[in-house]
């Protein structure tokens, strides 16, 4: 019989364990666990026939398509989590190389695998029945992956030791954020597990968002390699960064939280967005100017994409952030929040700001 183990305990072992995830390849790209592998015992439509024979012939029915449609995959589906095993186990070696050049390795003991479907049910359980019978040792996530995710939620809603840096479009709190992970402080770069920049003109270049279920799954992940207790860093953003929700509670934390307010001016900010936004295609910069065209005004939408098409992107850049910093003003005034310090970085090197940012973090008390 396969362990069965509760997602704390599973989750402290996925480092050592390859993890299979036998749900359809839908529901994996919709959200998994950290570095689980999908190995689907049915594809998207084969689910959903056996899904459909379920509710309109029964359990027994559906049981039966179940095993017609698994059973020529079985034996490659053994090869395939040998493979895995393989592949675990050499990154597993090249992790553990000593100093000196020499690997360690497991010879022929098979690690285990970390073993889930949706319900932790008949998906699961037959498979780990079929690795049992090839001579691995399954370990079962009890409750499946829905057990993950209730557990993710709950560990997510924990009370954190929040540092938020704001600041207006343009004052380089994403880069700040970067360099105090280079010295290493604690940061969680909700921007870059979105993979969006937070604004109408986010999403350029970066290719897909993930879903809201895995933004939140990665955010998990990120949470737990942190101390919760000692600042964490964070940067402002609203409840929404492109198409993905941020956690409610985590971000009614953020909203409560001390924050350093980046002070920079209006020339400064112009330099720092044309260095992050002039490479990227003129076709998609309009294109985003053009989404708030009701936001912006007809007149102000006009006068930048002429600026554009002009390749005056520092006109462009101008008019944009007029509406930009109105938007962002007017949020900070709503916000609940009771501790803001300024940090005016007018002069400044990256590295003195970020030297009076790790200052001004051992100043202000945690909320």
């Amino acid at each position: 019989m396969p362990q069965i183990i509760s997602p704390d305990e599973f989750l402290r072992l996925q480092p050592e364990l390859p993890i299979i995830d036998v749900r359809s390849p839908a529901e994996f790209l919709k959200g998994h666990i950290g570095n689980a592998v999908n190995l689907p015992l049915f594809e998207d439509e084969e689910r959903a026939e056996v899904g459909t024979i379920y509710k309109q012939k029964g359990r027994d029915h559906a049981v039966l398509r179940g095993l017609e449609i698994v059973g020529p995959k079985m034996a490659g589906l053994v090869v395939a989590a040998k493979n895995i095993s393989r592949t675990h186990n050499r990154q597993q070696a090249t992790a553990n190389t000593d100093t000196d050049g020499a690997a360690s390795s497991s010879g022929s003991v098979s690690i285990p695998f970390g073993l889930h479907c949706w319900r932790g049910g008949m998906r699961s359980e037959s498979f780990a029945w079929l690795l049992e019978k090839a001579g691995f040792a399954p370990r079962l996530l009890a409750g499946g992956y829905k057990s993950f995710r209730n557990y993710a939620h709950q560990r997510i809603d924990r009370q954190f030791n929040l540092l938020v840096i704001s600041g207006l479009t343009g004052a380089g709190k994403t880069k700040y954020l970067h360099l105090l992970k280079s010295r290493g402080q604690q940061v969680v770069d909700l921007e870059g597990l979105a993979n969006h920049r937070g604004s109408a003109f986010g999403a350029i270049g970066l290719g897909d968002q993930p879903s809201t279920e895995h933004f939140e799954n990665m955010l998990f992940h990120q949470l737990e390699k942190l101390d919760p207790q000692l600042p964490i860093w964070v940067e402002d953003e609203g409840n929404r960064i492109g198409g993905v929700v941020v956690p409610d509670r985590f971000h009614k934390q953020m909203q409560h939280a001390p924050a350093v307010f980046v002070d920079a001016s209006v020339s400064r900010r112009v330099e720092h967005l044309i260095e992050v936004y002039g490479p990227l295609p003129k076709d998609a910069l309009a294109h985003s100017v053009e989404k708030i065209r009701k936001r912006l005004g007809g007149q102000h939408v006009n006068a930048a994409i002429a600026a554009l098409q002009a390749g005056d992107l520092r006109t462009t850049t101008e008019i944009v952030l007029a509406y930009y910093d109105k938007t962002y003003l007017r949020a900070v005034e709503s916000m609940p929040r009771e501790q803001t310090s300024r940090l005016p970085v007018e002069g400044l090197e990256d590295d003195a700001v970020v030297d009076r940012l790790m200052e001004l973090a051992q100043q202000v008390a945690p909320i």
